[in-house]
């Protein structure tokens, strides 16, 4: 646990009692202060009880009286589409608003770090999509290198679960915009931006608020290396903002697609090859083909991000390539689950919103296309011309009749998991690959994307045994 410091004696009012919520009251008691614990679940308050955490109704007349700070889970809305009524009462009130993450940044570096020889590094992720898997990745590689290394924040365990970092140690921290919105301390050594495409517009007030809510880890964040995908108008503009002239390495400007020129820094792939150069010259070459656990372009920008991020923390080409040839892949993320009879399942289920989709059914040859949900804002206009490879689409969830029928492929109305797995499955023929790529929302009939992907995998495997 990464105690937190700066409320010492104080009382710290902590709304939403989940994963970040109740790893947040610990670290706020372990640092010296006194968590005020809330959450509209009874069954969430009654955990924190069992805890010892005090819970009082934090809406009520006079409930920041006293409180220094409200320490906010990452789902509830602070500002759009319009503010809890807490966090009103705290701005009301005058108290400042964060989260764990902001809680985490500053909090994490002690007295001892003057005695470490390498002190540690953190690398923030942010973008749209491939977040997890770059995170991931970096992850991966930095342990297979032999640095010590934790992964936390948007995916795994909540950022101030962490042991304190040590000695030449890295932390690695996927986080989503609606952590980078509100922390009010964001400083980590390496920042990477994946991409952008819209979502969570609802939250953001629009695409230019959800852009500016990831923007914020490099803009006040001023790390040492901004690695930055550039196959975007606003990674371009990020990258321009954050670079003094075209030489600044400072900036690893990534692609996936195109070649990148100049004298800066760049990392990008093209025909399945990641290449990269440094004052117009090529440093180091990779084929990306072979590596099962990062199939399609979608994945290979992915890869560029991870590796522009460990060159940028000291490690060498050839230890970054042979990891990248052991990384196993993440579950719902273009995980392959089996093959069998020449024909290839793909769980996929972690492409909520179309741009991911899109993604997805450009990595493979011959898809069966598994798909539907609840439909994000937006609509599905996004998908067209990039379903070429489909040779038919399955569809699932409450409103699967209107999904199909905007779709541009031959469609047909499922429903249900288990039936859609088992006409793909029927009509499925050897070199296709059966994938499941929903480019929805998964709370129409699932409690979350995991438990969508796991139903996906039981029905495949049940057919197949």
């Amino acid at each position: 646990m990464i105690p937190v410091r700066g409320y010492e004696g104080a009382r710290v009012a902590v709304l939403g009692l989940g994963r970040s919520g109740l790893s947040a009251a610990r670290a706020v008691r372990a640092g010296g202060a006194e968590p005020v614990c809330w959450d509209d679940n009874p069954a969430a308050r009654a955990a924190a009880a069992g805890e010892g955490f005090a819970c009082a109704d934090l809406t009520g007349a006079g409930a920041f009286d006293g409180i220094a700070a409200l320490i906010v889970s990452p789902g509830i809305p602070h500002l759009y589409p319009a503010p809890n009524p807490v966090v009103l009462a705290a701005l009301e009130a005058g108290v400042p608003v964060d989260n764990d993450i902001g809680l985490f940044f500053r909090s994490l570096a002690t007295p001892d770090w003057d005695g470490f020889v390498t002190a540690p590094r953190v690398v923030a992720v942010t973008g749209s999509n491939g977040k997890s898997t770059t995170s991931a990745l970096i992850h991966h590689i930095l342990q297979e290198a032999g640095r010590p290394a934790q992964l936390a924040g948007n995916i795994g365990r909540g950022v101030l679960d962490l042991e304190p970092p040590g000695e030449g140690a890295a932390v690695v921290l996927e986080l989503s915009s609606y952590q980078t919105e509100l922390a009010r301390a964001l400083t980590p050594d390496v920042a990477v931006f994946t991409n952008l495409s819209p979502d969570h517009l609802d939250r953001h007030a629009g695409l230019g608020g959800y852009f500016a809510a990831k923007r914020r880890l490099f803009a006040e964040g001023g790390p040492d290396r901004a690695v930055i995908g550039v196959d975007e108008i606003e990674g371009r503009f990020l990258a321009g903002q954050m670079a003094e002239g075209p030489a600044d390495d400072r900036v690893i400007r990534v692609s996936s697609g195109q070649k990148l020129t100049g004298p800066g820094w760049q990392v990008f792939a093209r025909k399945g090859f990641l290449a990269e150069t440094r004052k117009g010259k090529q440093m180091a070459s990779i084929d990306l083909r072979g590596i099962s656990g990062l199939p399609g372009a979608h994945n290979h920008q992915n890869a560029c991000a991870a590796y522009a991020a460990c060159r940028a923390l000291g490690l060498a080409p050839r230890v970054i390539e042979a990891a990248l040839h052991s990384y196993p892949g993440l579950p719902h993320r273009s995980q392959v689950i089996a093959e069998a009879g020449g024909v290839t399942y793909v769980n996929d289920s972690k492409a909520t919103n179309v741009d991911s989709a899109a993604k997805a059914l450009g990595a493979f040859p011959r898809i069966r296309w598994i798909c539907g949900g609840l439909e994000k804002e937006g609509g599905l206009d996004a998908l067209k011309g990039t379903t070429g490879a489909v040779a038919k689409a399955y569809v699932i969830g409450r409103e699967a009749a209107a999904f199909a029928m905007q779709l541009d492929v031959e469609a047909e109305v499922c429903t249900t998991m288990a039936r859609a797995v088992e006409r793909a499955m029927e009509e499925a023929e050897p070199g296709d690959t059966v994938l499941l790529a929903p480019a929805a929302a998964s709370f129409d009939q699932y409690d979350n994307f995991e438990q969508r992907g796991e139903d996906f995998t039981a029905e495949v495997e049940k057919r197949l045994k």
